[in-house]
C-alpha cells in the first residue's frame, strides 16, 4: 500500500517499538504504530481522515493535554511550544490526510491515539528543525501522550467530535423545518383528504399537512441540543482504567479547563472518572435520538412518495420536482429518487444506532473496547443524516406542486365529509348517506340535499373549509357558541412545554 505523500520508491527511515523495527517512508508522519494498524485494519476503507472535526478534536485534546503538563512542570517550554504549534496546525486543517488508521479497528482506539501521538510528534520535531523519527528529542508517548492512556484521550475526543458535528445536523432541520413551513404557507387554505389506515378520512388543509411535518422535526431540534450537552462530562485525566494513575493531582481539571478555552465547550470532569471510563451512555442516548430524527424524516418521505405516486394510477395530489430519468426501458418515468434516498440514509441510520447498542452493551469491566465501532457509526450518522435533511429541502420539498384538480375532485367524491354532518344529522342518517355515496359514487352533499336533512346554505355552512378542518361545534338547531369563560386561559391547552430533566 503506498502511503500518503510517499510513491513506491519513496526513502524510508527506520523506527522501533514493541515488536520490533519497520522501514516507515520517510515523507509521512506517522511512524511505526500507525504502520502496524494499517496492516491489521483493512476493514471499511474509511480512514479517520473521512472525518476531519475527528481530527480536530485529537489534536485540540492534545494540546490541551500538553498546556497542563506545562503549566504543571512536566513538559519544557520548547517541546511544549513545538507539541502545541503542531496541535494547532492539525486543528486547523493540516496534515490531515496523515491520519491513516481504518475508523474500526480493534485495542479500544489506541491506533487512532497512536497515529495522533506519531503526527503531532514528527509534525513538532519539524518545527524544532529535526528530522522525523528523532524520537529522543521529542516522542510521541513520552511527550506528547504525557499523562495520558487512549483510554481517556479517544472517549474525549470523541466526545469534542460529537459536539463539533452535530450544529451541522442542528442547521440541516431548521433549513429543512423553514422550508416545509414556507411550502405549507404557499399551499394555506387548499382543502384535501386526509387519511387515516389508508382510508379516507376526514378533510384539511394542505398547509396543515406541511406544517404537521415542519412541527414533528421541530420538536426534536431542541432534544438533539440538549442530549449533546451529555457529551460535556469526560474523563480526561482518568488514563488507563480511571484511577489517574502517572498524572499529577492537579492535571485532570487543569486539563478539562485547557479544552474548554481551546474549544469554547464547557467541558468538566466525571465526579467517579472508573465508572466514566467504561461507560458510553452517553453515546447511546445520542444515538437513539438519531435514530428518532431518521423514523420521522423516513416516515415524511413515505408519506411524500405515497402522495406523488402515478402520475395516472396512484394518488398524484403533489407533483415532486424531476430531477432525473426514471427508467432505462419506461419512457417518461420519474421516480421520487429524492425521499428514497432519504428513506435509505434514514435506515443506515436506525442500523447504526442497533451497532451502538450492541457495542455498548459489549463492553467489560473497567473499559469498553468498542469505542471506535460507537464512534464510527454515529459519526457517520450525523453525516449522513445532515446531508440528506439538506438535499430533502433543496432538492424536493422547495420544488412541490399541487394537483388542484385533483384534490378537489377526492374532496367532492370522498364521503369521509359525512363527519362534518354528524352532530346536525346524527349518526344513523350520516352512516346511511355515507353508504348510499359509497354504493352509487354520488357526492354525499347531493345525497344529504335530496333526503331533505338539511337545507343548502346550512349544508355549506357546515362543509366550509373553516368548519372542517378546525375545532367547531354544532348541533341540529345551529352553532353554539363559545362560552366565554370555560375555566382556561388561552392556549393552556395548545401544546406542552418540552422541558427536560436537569441531568440531561
Amino acid at each position: 500500500m503506498t502511503s500518503p505523500g510517499s510513491t513506491p520508491d519513496t526513502a524510508t527511515r527506520m523506527e522501533h517499538d514493541l515488536l520490533g523495527d519497520r522501514e516507515v517512508p520517510a515523507d509521512v508522519y506517522y511512524g511505526i504504530q500507525t504502520l502496524r494498524a494499517q496492516e491489521n485494519f483493512h476493514i471499511t476503507d474509511v480512514p479517520l481522515s473521512h472525518f476531519p472535526r475527528l481530527i480536530e478534536a485529537l489534536a485540540q485534546v492534545k494540546r490541551a493535554t500538553a498546556r497542563a503538563n506545562h503549566r504543571l512542570g512536566a513538559l519544557d517550554d520548547e517541546r511544549a511550544a513545538a507539541i502545541e504549534q503542531a496541535c494547532a496546525e492539525i486543528a486547523g486543517g493540516d496534515l490531515t490526510e496523515h491520519f491513516v488508521v481504518d475508523m474500526i479497528q480493534g485495542g479500544a482506539g489506541t491506533s487512532t491515539n497512536m497515529n495522533a501521538n506519531e503526527v503531532i510528534a514528527n509534525r513538532a520535531l519539524e518545527i524544532l528543525g529535526r528530522d522525523k523519527g528523532d524520537y529522543e528529542f521529542l516522542h510521541p508517548n513520552n511527550h506528547v501522550n504525557l499523562a495520558q492512556s487512549t483510554n481517556d484521550v479517544y472517549p474525549t475526543a470523541l466526545r469534542l467530535a460529537m459536539m463539533l458535528t452535530f450544529p451541522a445536523l442542528a442547521e440541516s432541520m431548521d433549513h429543512l423545518i423553514s422550508t416545509l413551513r414556507e411550502k405549507g404557507e404557499e399551499f394555506d387554505h387548499v382543502l384535501k383528504m386526509g387519511r387515516t389506515q389508508m382510508q379516507d378520512a376526514v378533510p384539511m388543509t394542505v398547509d396543515q399537512e406541511f406544517n404537521a411535518w415542519a412541527t414533528t422535526i421541530e420538536e426534536d431540534v431542541q432534544r438533539l441540543t440538549r442530549t449533546a450537552t451529555l457529551f460535556q462530562e469526560i474523563n480526561l485525566g482518568a488514563t488507563a482504567i480511571g484511577t489517574g494513575i502517572t498524572t499529577d493531582p492537579r492535571y485532570a481539571q487543569l486539563a478539562a479547563r485547557e479544552l474548554s478555552e481551546l474549544t469554547g465547550v464547557p467541558f468538566v470532569v466525571a465526579a467517579d472518572l472508573v465508572e466514566a471510563t467504561s461507560d458510553t451512555g452517553a453515546f447511546v442516548t445520542y444515538s437513539g435520538i438519531l435514530k428518532r430524527i431518521a423514523v420521522k424524516i423516513s416516515k415524511i418521505c413515505n408519506d411524500l412518495r405515497l402522495l406523488s405516486s402515478g402520475p395516472r394510477a396512484g394518488l398524484h395530489e403533489i407533483n415532486l420536482p424531476s430531477v432525473q430519468p426514471g427508467s432505462s426501458i419506461m419512457p417518461g418515468k420519474v421516480n421520487p429518487v429524492i425521499p428514497e434516498v432519504v428513506n435509505q440514509v434514514a435506515f443506515e441510520v436506525i442500523g447504526n444506532d442497533l451497532t451502538v447498542t450492541f457495542a455498548a452493551e459489549g463492553g467489560q469491566l473497567q473499559l469498553n473496547p468498542f469505542e471506535p465501532v460507537i464512534g464510527f457509526n454515529i459519526l457517520e450518522s450525523t453525516r449522513i443524516m445532515t446531508r440528506a435533511m439538506n438535499t430533502l429541502a433543496d432538492r424536493c420539498i422547495s420544488g412541490i406542486t399541487l394537483n388542484h384538480r385533483i384534490l378537489e375532485d377526492n374532496l367532492r367524491r370522498s364521503i369521509g365529509v359525512i363527519t362534518a354532518l354528524v352532530p346536525v344529522i346524527g349518526y344513523a342518517a350520516a352512516t346511511e348517506v355515507a353508504s348510499e355515496a359509497l354504493e352509487t359514487d354520488r357526492p354525499v352533499a347531493d345525497l344529504v340535499l335530496e333526503r331533505g336533512l338539511l337545507d343548502e346554505v346550512r349544508l355549506n355552512a357546515l362543509l366550509s373549509p373553516a368548519s372542517m378542518t378546525a375545532p367547531h361545534r354544532a348541533t341540529p338547531t345551529g352553532t353554539v357558541p363559545a362560552v366565554e369563560d370555560p375555566g382556561l386561559d388561552s392556549g393552556e391547552i395548545t401544546r406542552l412545554p418540552m422541558e427536560f430533566p436537569a441531568d440531561i
